[in-house]
């Protein structure tokens, strides 16, 4: 019976608009465009975050990166007196923090990085050579498309064999076999062992490790071959460089310690660094900083949006006491006859409430649209989640509730035998 009477009421609410069908929609347009705004800039600030947070955590929550960085003081040196620039991470720091901290690290892996030219006959590219050991393909997970990844026996045997990632084995191995080609690498031949994929980019202000022109050699074969100084030329400028490691990745066992050990590290390095040439990058504290912004990016948006639903519930009061006035003997007709005031007040509040639904239905759709037409014309990232369309129609309908209940409450107040006089 009473599930009878709640629909009954409700379409006689929808009937009452259909009397007034452009003031109604008129009246909608003020949630419409708000709910519609709510979700498209959710879904816009949720898929701007997206990409950065998912990076950031393929490097790893249990990982610290620490990186050589060159001094300012040293690059505001006058390069063209060929000086040797002595900076960065040491074996020896590799060495000191995997046996001090070992009780609290997985597992390490230090990396030499030099820009070389690679050859297979008349085809030739410039490769970022990695000198690294088989641990950074567990701390840097890459998929294997073919072949193998370094093993311990090729470090123990400083064997001539190389990895190469998906880009590199296109520029160079197209239309040749892959595995087993023999590839000149700065002046040295180097056998193929396996090809993987590769990422490139910066999360956040971490540099991810790996680039899609990475080629992987054993560090005991790139120390042999290619030593500890680099001399490269820049723009007229020529450089020279003595760094021992480009970068060392910390596997940390406790995800929880990941913070404390980091800083332990510092520490470890400010004692036995005479200048700040190194970077410690934690990918988990960056992770929670990134979170901690796209959270308050979102309340930002989300608040700008809902200036727009707070003007759209003040249209639907105003339009509501309007109608309160022009249904005054309307309204007296129905005290007259027996109706209660909390009968009024609740028929008011439906027309709001199904006002307010209507525009935010309407308003939804309009969100969901946006971010579908910003992603096709810009190719920018754009998520629609759960949480974006659900808050924004919840809201609408708290307006309907919150700006009807004064508009149904003056309607309540209206006296039978004044309003059945009104004109």
């Amino acid at each position: 019976m009473r599930q009878t009477k709640f629909a009954r009421n409700i379409w006689l609410g929808i009937e009452n608009l259909l009397l007034h069908k452009l003031r109604s929609f008129l009246t909608m347009l003020g949630v419409v465009f708000g709910v519609g705004s709510v979700v498209a800039m959710l879904s816009v600030g949720e898929g701007a975050s997206k990409e950065a947070l998912a990076q950031i955590r393929r490097l790893g929550s249990n990982n610290i990166i620490l990186s050589s960085s060159k001094p300012a003081e040293q690059q505001a040196t006058n390069t063209m007196r060929s000086s040797l620039s002595v900076y960065g991470l040491t074996y020896e720091d590799h060495r000191r923090i995997a046996e001090s901290l070992k009780d609290a690290l997985r597992q390490t892996s230090p990396a030499k990085i030099i820009r070389k030219d690679c050859r297979l006959r008349e085809r030739q590219m410039e490769l970022r050579l990695v000198g690294t050991t088989p641990e950074w393909f567990d701390l840097v997970p890459r998929e294997v498309l073919a072949g193998r990844v370094l093993l311990p026996s090729d470090e123990q045997k400083r064997a001539p064999v190389v990895v190469l990632t998906e880009f590199g084995a296109r520029k160079l191995l197209a239309t040749e076999g892959t595995i087993g080609q023999t590839l000149r690498i700065g002046g040295n031949e180097f056998e193929v062992i396996g090809i993987i994929r590769s990422e490139s980019g910066q999360a956040g202000n971490i540099q991810i490790p790996d680039q899609e022109t990475d080629a992987y050699i054993s560090l005991e074969v790139a120390r042999r071959y290619y030593g500890d100084i680099f001399a490269r030329m820049t723009s007229g400028s020529f450089e020279r460089e003595r760094v021992e490691l480009h970068q060392i990745i910390i596997q940390v066992s406790d995800p929880k310690r990941v913070e404390a050990v980091a800083a332990g590290i510092e520490n470890m390095l400010l004692r036995f660094h005479n200048k700040k040439d190194y970077i410690v990058s934690v990918p988990l504290a960056l992770l929670k900083q990134t979170e901690a912004t796209k959270r308050t990016f979102n309340i930002v948006l989300g608040s700008i949006a809902g200036i727009s639903l707070l003007v759209g519930g003040i249209g639907i009061m105003n339009i509501m006491l309007a109608s309160v006035t022009e249904r005054t003997r309307e309204i007296g007709i129905r005290r007259a006859i027996g109706a209660k005031r909390k009968q009024i007040i609740y028929q008011f509040l439906i027309e709001t409430v199904v006002l307010s639904m209507i525009g935010g239905l309407i308003g939804l759709g309009l969100g969901v649209l946006i971010p579908l037409l910003i992603t096709h014309f810009s190719g920018m990232p754009t998520v629609v989640t759960a949480n974006g369309i659900f808050l924004p129609l919840f809201i609408s309908m708290a307006i309907g509730i919150v700006f009807g209940l004064y508009p149904a409450m003056h309607a309540a107040q209206v006296d039978p035998i004044i309003a059945l006089r009104h004109e």
